[in-house]
């Protein structure tokens, strides 16, 4: 069990310890090829400079948050979950898969809506239809400029991530 304090500060509350969700893990997704692709490029990068390519895709990954607010931001979590959403036409299946409960997902995905001029997402009820959740224009905009910003860093920085490499504390290096 995980304790923690309540969102609404009420005292502790006692979690479950997350558990892996195995049924996913040989699935590839969206991010994680992405994630690939930009590394591969990056490390093509310093191969062009004639600089020691000692690194590989496996050494680094870098995490890129943007902070517009106390409560509205967006990082690779939300980029994750509006590509699972894109992909699956769910909020509760991408939720599920990214381990997080329906309530957690849904809550991201009102303050991603609540972020930006037009919702990022727009779903309908469950029933006969069977409802369904779909990545709006904006919604796609969204993540393609948040995935753009980050090969953007990534690229810039590349020269600073190789030093960092270089003065870690690794028996790689």
């Amino acid at each position: 069990m995980v304790k923690r304090v309540s969102d609404r500060g009420y005292g502790p509350v006692n979690l479950p310890s997350p558990k892996p969700f195995k049924a996913l893990e040989s699935v590839p997704n969206l991010t994680d090829l992405a994630r690939r692709k930009e590394r591969a490029t990056s490390l093509a990068l310093l191969l062009q400079r004639n600089q020691t390519a000692a690194m590989t895709e496996q050494d680094f990954n870098l995490r890129l948050r943007l902070v517009f607010g106390p409560e509205e931001m967006i990082g690779p979590g939300k980029a994750e979950l509006l590509e699972r959403i894109a992909r699956t036409g769910s909020i509760a299946a991408a939720g599920r898969e990214m381990g997080m409960s329906y309530k957690r997902a849904w809550m991201l995905v009102e303050t991603m809506n609540a972020m930006f001029k037009a919702p990022v997402v727009t779903s309908s009820r469950g029933g006969a239809r069977g409802g369904g959740a779909q990545v709006t224009e904006t919604g796609n905009e969204v993540l393609q400029a948040y995935r753009a910003l980050v090969e953007k860093a990534l690229h810039a920085g590349i020269e600073e991530i190789e030093q960092l490499n270089k003065l870690r504390n690794s028996t790689e290096n």
